[in-house]
């Protein structure tokens, strides 16, 4: 990947955990890898008194740990940080940054706003006051982007005051994931896939996002999102587009967000005769995950006692277009599962008549699986024959190796998308259009459980979540892929 130009990375609410746990270690490899301007510097700021060295410390502590295999440059990289405490509600501050950070012709200054979104357009105003706002200013907007519809259109408004929408970059990093991007190229770079990529041949879809972990001592956040916010509205619809966009003219950014959105428009919304079957909501109880004993959600520290947030959601998103006319989405994610994982299944549709003796347990003849997490993969699952006398099939897979393919080092999620707002690549962002069109796809979903009395449906901990996400597929002849 080829080197940036200079830079000052300045991120907002440095001593927070996505800062120390993603965007450090990402920073890093690409210092490690020579993808950095070595007049990049990062600048990082926060509430916190202290000087250089104390915010150092910190990030000995706390990012070191998770980056993968440190090596002698470690030093060298730690020399581009400098820390400057900051209150994001004081205007004193801010020319207290704007002082810092170096304006110069080519050099890229790119404020990531790790922080609550309710102080995204206050901190976009006084970066504006400041004059951090000129072409060559690029900010970067972590989710959740407000809390509903009505929400998140006013932060957009109100940040779109100060910055064009060339310089916003809203992150999903589930679009920087290797793999995801490889299904584009498997699907557009090649003849195989396209002509069967339709209604015609592919029976449904499932997409899952799984997390082993509970709420991990953020219950006073995590209750007033729930799943259907913190992953859904983003992450899960964001992985459809990328699965049933149509091709685009070309890979430019708007030709290719121009696709997503058409997708995001063509959902089918959700009626009140209709929600009960379509969308399933849990909530975990008591359970045993990862060999050990495991407290409820309404349990967990800062969670109300009679908290009605789900930390489950299953659904069937339906697309009204000639392409995918009928063709089921599953979409699921959900806290306390059994495992940590994230993949999209795409199920062919079986032969027509059936001459081989096979498996009982095989429903679906062929399966296109490509996993996110924890390894990125894809894979094609298909039969082949028994070995031995007769014409007896069994399921075999043929992997799709990507990583012995190329030599070339694979930057992780974080890492590639940092890259690409140093170099200003806005294709694997959220345009506002498209942001503005998944919360009215959620809206009345979130309309519908306000109003309900009915809690979440309960599982525990440890398990695929309540029953009645598997009975959302069986009404539709499918089952979930792990129980396939």
């Amino acid at each position: 990947m080829a080197t940036t130009q200079p830079f000052d990375m300045v991120l907002f609410g440095a001593t927070g955990d996505l800062v120390m746990r993603k965007i450090l270690p990402a920073l890093y490899d690409a210092h490690r890898a020579g993808s950095l301007h070595t007049e990049g510097r990062i600048i990082a700021l926060g509430r916190q008194d202290g000087a250089r060295d104390d915010y150092l410390a910190q990030v000995r502590d706390k990012a070191l740990p998770h980056v993968k295999s440190p090596g002698t440059d470690w030093d060298a990289f730690v020399a581009r940080i400098d820390y400057l405490k900051l209150d994001a509600e004081r205007d004193d501050d801010f020319r207290a940054l704007a002082q810092r950070v170096q304006r110069q012709p080519g050099r890229v200054t790119v404020c990531y706003l790790a922080t609550a979104p309710r102080l995204f357009s206050g901190i976009c105003a006084r970066l504006a006051a400041v004059g951090l706002n000129h072409a060559d200013v690029r900010v970067v907007l972590e989710k959740p982007l407000g809390h509903d519809l009505r929400s998140s259109a006013q932060i957009n408004a109100e940040v779109a005051q100060h910055f064009n929408e060339n310089q916003l970059y809203r992150i999903d990093h589930y679009l920087g994931k290797e793999s995801v991007q490889n299904l584009m190229a498997v699907r557009f770079g090649n003849v195989l896939f396209e002509p069967l990529w339709r209604r015609e041949w592919i029976d449904n879809v499932q997409i899952t996002i799984a997390e082993e972990l509970g709420v991990e001592g953020r219950g006073d956040f995590y209750d007033k999102t729930g799943a259907l916010r913190d992953m859904v509205q983003n992450h899960l619809l964001q992985l459809l587009c990328m699965v049933a966009m149509e091709p685009p003219p070309n890979l430019s950014a708007d030709a290719v967000r121009d696709e997503k959105l058409k997708v995001l428009k063509a959902l089918r919304p959700f009626g009140a005769d209709d929600l009960q079957q379509r969308v399933v909501r849990g909530q975990y109880r008591a359970g045993v995950s990862e060999g050990r004993q495991v407290p409820g959600y309404q349990d967990e520290p800062n969670v109300a006692r009679d908290s009605r947030t789900e930390t489950f959601v299953a659904l069937r998103a339906e697309i009204a277009n000639w392409r995918w006319s009928g063709v089921p989405f599953y979409l699921r994610t959900g806290k306390r599962l059994p495992e940590r994982l994230a993949e999209i299944v795409v199920s062919f549709r079986d032969v027509p008549l059936n001459l081989f003796q096979r498996p009982a347990s095989v429903q679906s003849t062929n399966r296109l699986v490509i996993r996110l997490q924890p390894e990125e993969s894809i894979s094609l699952h298909m039969l082949g024959k028994e070995p031995g006398e007769g014409m007896r099939l069994q399921p075999t897979v043929l992997n799709l190796d990507l990583h012995s393919a190329s030599r070339r080092r694979r930057a992780d999620a974080y890492e590639r998308l940092l890259l690409d707002v140093i170099h200003g690549r806005l294709g694997l962002f959220m345009r506002r259009d498209e942001l503005a069109a998944a919360w009215h796809w959620v809206e009345p979903i979130l309309e519908a459980w306000s109003a309900d009395d009915l809690p979440p449906r309960p599982y525990s901990a440890g398990t695929w979540g309540p029953a009645a996400s598997n009975a959302l597929l069986s009404r539709g002849g499918a089952s979930w892929h792990e129980e396939i």
